[in-house]
């Protein structure tokens, strides 16, 4: 049933200079953590003479030091495989790669939609779409298209929700 995973539907793909927001945004924080673990271990090395604590610290910091270059290989590929299609019936939002996500938005539930950016999108021409429908669960968005899809979008997702809303 490949339906339920979205291949077989005509998804639009998110802007190609989303690649590098999402690795910039994947440096900073990695850098960050990885940092933060790099000052806990040189303090630990000179203030203890406990080799097991020692080899403790820098083993969770290789640790997360190489799950940071495994997120940011992976990170071009992730955003490739964020997909959106506009049905008849429903927007299709599908995200991920091991663990693929689908998210079906109908348009008569649809409430708000709202369009962000900011310093690292706006620097790139880009924005994300946010759906604010009438489940408190749903978790629908789309980062990293341009300005002027989004806002198309966002009109277009208004004119069908309140259409569909007008048949309820």
């Amino acid at each position: 049933m490949k339906i339920i995973l979205g291949n077989d539907l005509p998804l639009k793909r998110v802007a190609p200079d989303y690649v590098k927001v999402a690795l910039i945004s994947t440096a900073i924080i990695w850098g960050v953590v990885v940092a933060v673990l790099l000052v806990v271990s040189c303090v630990v090395t000179f203030a203890t003479d406990s080799l097991v604590w020692r080899i403790i610290v820098w083993a969770v910091t290789a640790a997360m030091l190489i799950g940071a270059i495994v997120d940011a290989f992976l990170t071009p590929r992730r955003v490739r495989a964020i997909g959106y299609a506009e049905l008849p019936e429903e927007l299709v939002i599908r995200a991920g790669l091991l663990f693929q996500k689908l998210v079906l938005v109908p348009y008569g539930r649809m409430q708000q939609v709202n369009v962000e950016t900011g310093p690292l999108l706006s620097r790139f021409g880009l924005a994300k779409i946010e759906l604010v429908t009438a489940s408190a669960t749903t978790n629908a968005s789309i980062e990293g298209l341009p300005l002027a899809e989004a806002e198309r979008l966002r009109e277009k997702l208004m004119e069908l929700g309140g259409a569909h809303m007008e048949g309820i």
